[in-house]
């Protein structure tokens, strides 16, 4: 039976599957020698802010806290997000502990990649995936590639230079163009390939010390040229023809990146299998979309329910139309601000504990946040 499968027949509720979670994430630690082990984990398919962004810093900054030595390990799972925040990330990480290790157990793409590359080790399976960094430009309701922007206007450059004229279809499209977007997208490509290629070079490549090929010496200046070509290839549009095309353990060794492959060790594999699925599990049955934590603490961000007055609102009861993040069924929850009221028909009441449970997927859903904005506007406690 698989993992997934096995756990699924068990019918874990929230805290069995929190207990099961830390349970395997003690165990990575244990196999690992030990060492502080930190997750950094985003839900990849719920329509949330799940891309790294400012409100993590104080997250990581807290559960790093309650971590002590100077070996870490970092799982992460992210679809990527702002290289800027992930550079300001890694500086915590590395203000704290001498030595850190990057377990990916199944995604960590574009800024997470750059992420991965400020590790001394990176672990990784052959399900696992990295992606390209080249920069992703926002202009308008435009997202496009700062490579493959900057590769076409190379292609009209040759054209040009070929053919000595300038093809009319192209004269709206350079009119919109102006020299400072050219300029970012430059800065925005630039940028990627540094802190890949310092980091690669002053963690990664720190004990390399010989050239396998000729048994030479390794320089300063062999482990910056050697990161920048990796960094080069990452940011290839031309080479990965997407922003969202995964680049697999073999990718990695084909470009001659060190990456342990953690399938090799049975016992390492599995608890890190397990400790996947159950975090998969996590995202799947709350509304939570980003996970912070560590064996023994943890923080969660969870999608926000709105609430929606209706008709038969009154200044003693809050009708709010819940609709579940997980699975989309809606549902009429009523808050009582006073005593004694009856629950209107096809009402179902406002959770005490703050759980509501969806009755179409069970999903839990953390509605503290909505019990406070309910309370804060009607300046009265939910009964």
């Amino acid at each position: 039976m698989g993992i997934y499968s096995e756990y699924l027949d068990m019918s874990l509720d929230w805290p069995g599957l929190t207990k099961e979670r830390k349970k395997q994430l003690s165990l990575i630690s244990e196999l690992r020698g030990g060492r502080a082990v930190l997750t950094f984990a985003s839900a990849m398919t719920k329509d949330a802010p799940i891309a790294i962004d400012y409100d993590d810093i104080l997250p990581i900054s807290d559960q790093l806290s309650n971590l002590t030595g100077d070996k870490i390990d970092i799982i992460i799972e992210t679809h990527g997000g702002s290289a800027e925040i992930a550079e300001d990330i890694v500086e915590q990480i590395r203000h704290k502990f001498a030595e850190v290790a990057m377990i990916v157990p199944c995604h960590a793409m574009s800024a997470g990649t750059i992420m991965v590359m400020a590790g001394d080790e990176i672990l990784m399976e052959p399900a696992s995936a990295l992606g390209p960094i080249d920069a992703q430009m926002i202009q308008g309701s435009k997202r496009f590639s700062a490579h493959a922007f900057l590769e076409g206007l190379e292609k009209i450059k040759k054209e040009v230079e070929e053919t000595n004229r300038l093809n009319r279809a192209y004269i709206p499209i350079l009119q919109n163009i102006s020299p400072g977007e050219i300029q970012a997208c430059e800065n925005a490509l630039s940028f990627s390939k540094t802190l890949v290629t310092d980091w690669l070079s002053k963690y990664k490549f720190k004990f390399w010390e010989f050239h396998a090929s000729n048994g030479e010496p390794v320089t300063e200046q062999d482990k910056i040229s050697r990161a920048g070509e990796i960094a080069e290839i990452l940011c290839n549009h031309g080479r990965w023809l997407t922003h969202g095309r995964s680049i697999t353990l073999r990718d990695l060794q084909e470009m001659r990146l060190k990456i342990t492959d953690y399938s090799e060790d049975a016992k390492l594999f599995d608890a890190i299998r397990r400790y996947y699925t159950l975090l998969k599990m996590s995202f799947d049955t709350t509304n939570i979309f980003k996970i912070y934590e560590t064996p023994n603490s943890q923080i969660y961000r969870f999608v926000t329910p709105q609430a929606i007055p209706t008709p038969q609102q009154s200044p003693d009861v809050a009708i709010i139309d819940f609709e579940c993040p997980n699975c989309k069924t809606k549902t009429r929850l009523q808050a009582n601000l006073k005593d004694g009221l009856p629950l209107q028909k096809g009402n179902l009441s406002f959770p005490k504990d703050n759980i509501f449970i969806c009755p179409a997927c069970k999903a839990r859903n953390d509605m503290s946040v909505l019990r406070g904005q309910i309370e804060s506007e009607s300046k009265k406690k939910i009964v």
